[in-house]
């Protein structure tokens, strides 16, 4: 019996440890992970395939997996936006093997040679072969801080002009090299290479932008290569890119909360198998605001973004690779939003304060997007791209607009009273919630518009190669329709005790009703040729557009007569060519010229805007430093503004000649790792852009743009600031990292203008600072903190489109970043 006991007890002692005497049985296995141009990839991901060994990859490359099984092994590599790498490894035991990973960037999911046909850049290693300037934000540079304000993330490219409103990003004011900001209208906006804008053409103001938070890489370019990504072509143009599809399973779960009840989750999934692949996505927002509203009530917002993509392939190997991918995105947002700004008194005494007539304020969207892309390569030496798209979107800005205090008077505009307090002393009474009641006196207007867009795009490449001469050939056309649907109203509303109730309900369709469609045919053929050490890029584009209104006036509600019509016709050339030449094999120079050029709205009359653009620069990249420096030269002939609520205007839409303008500037950045010069396993890398710009009128008129107003020879361009700053600092170390960003803008004119600043048309210089911290608490999971606006700086950011509006005070976000 004693016996069998012993062989029992051995038996058993066998069968628990002998398996971990077995995996005690271990190696060690070190390495390096970099790009394709030598630079590391913290962050990375190492994991030997069929277990769950692995190791984060360290600032300067390395990574040690400190218990390896004996035996062969394979190594696997990824980090988002690059290929993911595999290597067989033979692991003795008690030996370190050394390993070298080199990842190649990926920045979307299809093949490299066609890269070029939906970016804008070809990602990090692409812009130092472009002839001018252009700037790429991959997913490492947008996790440090996961803004989901674009403003935010724009902040640190030289070039770029943002306007804040709502301190949230919802609605984005973005110009580059000079051009107007007002709702990004000047500039063409993509995502994933495909026009975004709700009617780019027919009425180009962005009140929908693609949500950041969830994008992959933002893209910026500017100078002359750029006239292939029109319509807008004057400043450059901006591409989002959205999540692609991985090339194995894996995903991510992000959980944050903060400040003002702030929630935020980004969550994905995604697979690919050899001839199928996909991915699911969502990014949901929503915070209850840092305005307080007189009596109470939320000023913030509720957003919900969805994405989903399917991919079919041949194999990567066939000998005529196609791809064709389908692509479906839902955006549904409530904002709780308003126009109403406050008075210059208000604004010093209380700037988070949001009068009581804005309580009824709410912005309703519903966005659509489905877009079907097809790849195809025959031959080695071309590739068709062919991209459907659809967008529609829908949105109803119920907001207040005009005031009267009297019974029969005359109504006020929000923007008029805002402005003089005192002349309208009665009405900003009624909307501060004083006074008793008055029936009738708040006029709320249900901006209420219908958008689609759809068309299609098809991009060929060439490649060819001659002894002495590589040069390629890009040839696109693209055919696009898009309309805007106005049917508006408004109701009438009474103050009291602080409460606004409804007095009299408007019928739809008896404010502005009308529609408005654009057509548009355009082409391009860009070229790209290499001379030794000299790259021409030579490109024009045609554009041929239709546009035209049907106005049906406030007393057909029913649109049963035919209306008012009108319609413009514009054909045009855009020609430009830019010119790169290596002194070495690390600085180069590069110069450009081409035509600038935006669309005019269905207004008899009006022309289109139209510039001559140069630009001058050199770049220096050696040993992870980066620099760049270019001046800028835009000569415009013929400037437009256009008449928009949210530029303080009336709200036609209508476009205005406002004659010849020059804008010049320089931009500069630079970029380097301190922690090469202390040779430390740490990481500092620290990033500087500044950005100097002057733009005047050349001659003088009388506008009805209200910006403008009566312009004088030697104005300067208002919302245009002469001097911009960003910088950026950060510390990574193995399981850690901060990250420090700073910018500065100093203070603009509000209405165009020369000599001293007036103090009523002025937005004071303003300097923010935010940081970001995360802590790798699993090889999967970190946990993330951030604070925007470290220093809790009050500041306005504009004075449209009525009275002053503040940024974002100080706000904490903190919660949990995970990837599998």
């Amino acid at each position: 019996m004693q016996a069998l006991c012993t062989k029992t007890l051995a038996f058993t002692f066998a069968l628990l440890f002998l398996p971990a005497l077995a995996f005690a049985q271990t190696g060690q296995i070190a390495g390096t992970v970099f790009d394709d141009r030598g630079e590391p990839l913290p962050g990375a991901n190492v994991v030997l395939q069929g277990t769950t060994a692995g190791a984060a990859v360290q600032p300067d490359g390395a990574f040690l997996i400190e218990e390896a099984p004996v035996g062969q092994q394979v190594l696997v590599a990824s980090i988002l936006g690059y290929e993911t790498a595999r290597q067989e490894v033979a692991v003795e035991e008690g030996e370190t093997v050394h390993i070298i990973f080199r990842l190649v960037e990926q920045p979307i999911e299809i093949s490299e040679i066609v890269v070029e046909r939906v970016m804008l850049t070809g990602g990090r290693r692409g812009l130092d072969e472009i002839p001018g300037s252009a700037h790429y934000l991959g997913p490492r540079e947008l996790e440090k801080f996961s803004y989901s304000d674009v403003h935010r993330v724009l902040a640190s490219v030289p070039g770029v002009y943002v306007q804040e409103e709502d301190g949230y990003g919802l609605r984005p004011n973005i110009g580059l090299r000079g051009t107007g900001s007002e709702r990004s209208a000047k500039i063409t906006v993509m995502e994933d290479g495909v026009l975004i804008a709700p009617a780019p053409y027919a009425a180009p103001s962005a009140y929908y932008f693609p949500t950041v938070g969830r994008m992959q890489a933002v893209e910026v370019r500017k100078g002359s290569s750029q006239v292939k990504y029109g319509p807008y072509t004057t400043g450059g143009a901006l591409n989002l890119i959205s999540t692609q599809i991985p090339n194995e399973f894996s995903g991510r779960a992000d959980v944050l909360a903060g400040e003002h009840d702030a929630r935020t989750i980004h969550a994905s999934v995604g697979d690919a198998f050899e001839h199928v692949g996909f991915l699911l996505e969502t990014y949901q927002a929503q915070t209850a605001g840092f305005k307080h509203l007189d009596n109470g009530g939320e000023t913030g917002f509720d957003k919900k973004d969805y994405l989903a993509k399917l991919r079919f392939n041949t194999s990567p190997t066939a000998r005529v690779y196609q791809a064709l991918t389908f692509k479906f995105g839902y955006v549904d947002e409530t904002s709780d939003e308003t126009y109403l700004g406050l008075t210059e008194g208000d604004f010093a005494r209380t700037p988070f304060r949001r009068y009581a007539g804005s309580q009824e304020d709410v912005m309703q969207t519903e966005h659509r997007q489905y877009q079907v892309r097809h790849l195809i390569r025959p031959t080695r030496f071309l590739d068709v791209t062919t991209t459907l798209y659809r967008t529609e979107f829908a949105r109803n800005w119920y907001k207040l607009d005009k005031v009267r205090a009297a019974e029969g008077g005359g109504s006020v505009s929000i923007a008029s009273l805002l402005d003089d307090p005192t002349t309208y002393a009665a009405e900003y009474a009624l909307v501060t919630g004083q006074g008793g009641p008055t029936g009738n006196a708040l006029e709320v207007k249900a901006n209420n518009r219908a958008y689609y867009a759809q068309g299609v795009q098809s991009v060929a490449g060439f490649q060819f190669d001659t002894p002495g001469l590589k040069h390629d050939l890009e040839v696109g056309l693209r055919y696009h329709v898009d309309e805007i649907d106005r049917f508006q109203w408004v109701d009438l509303y009474q103050m009291q005790d602080g409460l606004m109730t409804l007095a009299e309900a408007g019928e739809p369709g008896t404010e502005s009703n009308r529609v408005e469609q654009a057509k548009a045919l355009a082409a391009f053929a860009q070229g790209r040729a290499e001379i030794g050490r000299l790259l021409v890029v030579p490109g024009v584009r045609f554009e041929h557009i239709t546009l035209d209104r049907r106005d049906y006036g406030k007393n057909d509600p029913g649109r049963t007569t035919t209306g008012d019509f009108r319609q413009n016709e514009v054909d045009v050339w855009i020609p430009g060519v830019g010119l790169d030449y290596r002194l070495t094999d690390a600085v180069s120079v590069f110069t450009g010229v081409h035509k600038g050029f935006s669309p005019p709205g269905s207004q008899e009359g009006t022309k289109p805007e139209a510039s001559v653009n140069y630009e001058l620069g050199g770049r220096f990249r050696q040993a992870g430093m980066r620099a760049e420096a270019v001046a800028f030269f835009n000569d415009y002939s013929n400037l437009l503004g256009a008449d928009l609520n949210a530029a303080g205007g009336t709200g036609t839409g209508d476009q205005f000649n406002g004659g010849a303008v020059d804008v010049r500037g320089l931009e500069l950045a630079f970029a380097y790792d301190l922690g090469r010069l202390a040779r430390t396993r740490f990481s500092l890398p620290l990033h500087l852009a500044y950005t100097f710009t002057e733009a005047e009128f050349q001659r003088g008129f009388e506008s009805e743009f209200e910006p403008w107003g009566t312009v004088q020879a030697g104005d300067a361009l208002p919302y245009l600031p002469k001097h911009q700053f960003a910088a950026g600092l950060g510390l990574d170390a193995h399981r850690f990292g901060i990250d420090l960003s700073a910018r500065y803008v100093s203070r603009i004119r509000t209405v165009a203008g020369q000599g001293d600043f007036v103090p009523a048309e002025t937005i004071g210089a303003h300097f923010v600072v935010d940081l970001s911290a995360d802590v790798r608490v699993m090889r999967y999971a970190s946990l993330f903190a951030s604070v925007r606006n470290l220093t809790d700086e009050v500041y306005a950011v504009a004075r449209r489109p009525a009275g002053l509006r503040p940024g974002l005070p100080r706000a904490f976000l903190v919660g949990i970043k995970t990837r599998f």
